[in-house]
């Protein structure tokens, strides 16, 4: 178990050093993300060191019940560029225009819209799409107002992190720790709604009492007049989401997979899309666009992570940690310590381990378990930079667009909010469960 232990362990470290210290290489003047490449080193030397078979592995890929990964892919994939197409669509500049233009010489009145947009759209879209849109914008914006950027910047992160628990499309990891559990979206809900409106609550008011000073300063009111290039593209993408989310509410009834049933609307919406507008004659650029920014590099970071949990799980590793964790309760040790391992590996690859970790609890302690794990992933993501990718991109964003933004001042604007709103959602569980 030693040996497959340390493999693992350095892939993980590996993955951390790539992303910090090289995060792309260029390949015909397109770049790639690196951070997969770790993993898939780490899952071919377990294969090649006999610690995982051929066999094993493809048995795991296929499997029918539990985490299937090709499954988890193409929702978390299908999903994503459902949200991609509206926010290429112009709908999330035109929303976030409207939020301007409302809030007018107002920081207050702003930093409350702006909470509330980024909270509502990354219940119904996706926390990452909705960070690496909204923070060009944002720093364009407050350069433009001449106000600090950092309240607004600081407070979309966290929305996006901390509402994204609301549904269970709003983070990949929420899809990976249920799909592994078998939770329907439904039932995934009626745990998670408590939680996340306390944790909702109480990152407002912490970053509210934070930043409240510099939000007394008056800015330059917004004169852009917001409007939609392509209403009709717009109208048929926020259709095609609506009707995917109101039938993943309905998945247990219809006995249709979450899987299919994203599947079937991304299809649906990017076949209609390209039809229409290719008869307006306006090329395809709306579709290429939207997957040109897919995160493709998912997948083999996906396969790779899962021949490395399917290892740790063969070893040992995994019931190992599950009878650790049962010691206490399970709420609140599968919540600390997924909120802080997700801050030393990164909080997919302790997602897809958790997963498995959660699989070998006894039954009468698996649904605490799980949805601790959840919580952990989504608010360890702001306890430092190194807690989700989209935190380290994040940060790669603000450094372009000429914010500065520390590893020590992330913690001392993001770590209070996050162990404030850790607090609330584990308490926000015990009261569910």
């Amino acid at each position: 178990m030693l040996l497959t232990v340390l493999i693992a362990a350095a892939a993980c470290i590996a993955m951390l050093g790539l992303v910090f210290f090289f995060p792309s290489v260029s390949v015909r003047r397109h770049f790639i993300s690196t951070y997969w490449f770790a993993p898939l080193v780490g899952g071919v030397l377990l294969w090649l060191l006999g610690r995982i078979s051929g066999e094993e592995i493809l048995e795991g890929l296929t499997q029918g019940g539990g985490i299937n990964p090709l499954q988890l892919l193409v929702l978390f994939l299908s999903m994503t560029l459902l949200s991609v197409f509206l926010d290429q669509a112009g709908f999330f500049r035109w929303l976030a225009s409207k939020v301007l233009r409302h809030a007018g010489s107002s920081q207050k009145k702003l930093f409350v819209s702006l909470y509330l947009m980024v909270s509502v759209l990354t219940v119904f879209t996706s926390n990452d799409v909705v960070i690496l849109t909204f923070t060009p914008f944002l720093c364009f914006f407050s350069k433009g107002a001449k106000i600090d950027p950092l309240p607004f910047l600081v407070s979309e992160f966290v929305a996006a992190n901390t509402w994204s628990m609301g549904l269970l499309i709003g983070n990949p990891t929420n899809i990976c720790l249920c799909t592994s559990g078998e939770v329907d979206f439904l039932s995934y809900l009626q745990v998670m709604w408590l939680p996340t409106l306390l944790a909702g609550t109480v990152s407002f008011v912490v970053l509210w009492l934070m930043f409240r000073k510099s939000l007394q300063k008056p800015m330059e009111a917004s004169d852009d007049h917001p409007r939609l290039e392509d209403l009709p593209a717009v109208i048929t993408a926020i259709v095609h989401l609506a009707v995917c989310i109101l039938l993943l509410v309905f998945s247990n009834f219809l006995a249709m997979p979450m899987w299919l049933i994203t599947l079937v609307c991304f299809i649906s919406l990017y076949v209609s899309m390209t039809l229409y507008l290719l008869a307006r004659k306006k090329g395809l650029k709306m579709i290429t666009d939207s997957f040109r920014r897919a995160p493709w590099e998912i997948i083999p970071f996906v396969l790779s992570m899962f021949v490395v949990v399917l290892a740790l799980r063969k070893a040992g590793a995994t019931e190992a940690l599950a009878s650790l964790l049962t010691q206490g309760d399970g709420i609140l040790t599968f919540g600390v310590s997924s909120f802080l391992a997700a801050n030393l590996v990164n909080n997919i690859p302790m997602s897809v381990f958790y997963s498995a970790v959660v699989a070998a609890v006894p039954s009468s302690e698996a649904a605490g378990a799980l949805f601790a794990a959840v919580a952990g992933s989504n608010l360890g993501a702001y306890l430092t930079p190194i807690g989700a990718l989209a935190g380290i991109l994040w940060m790669s964003l603000l450094s372009r667009y000429g914010v500065k933004m520390s590893f020590g001042k992330f913690i001392r604007c993001c770590a209070p909010v996050s162990l404030c709103s850790m607090a609330a959602a584990l308490l926000g569980l015990w009261l569910v469960i």
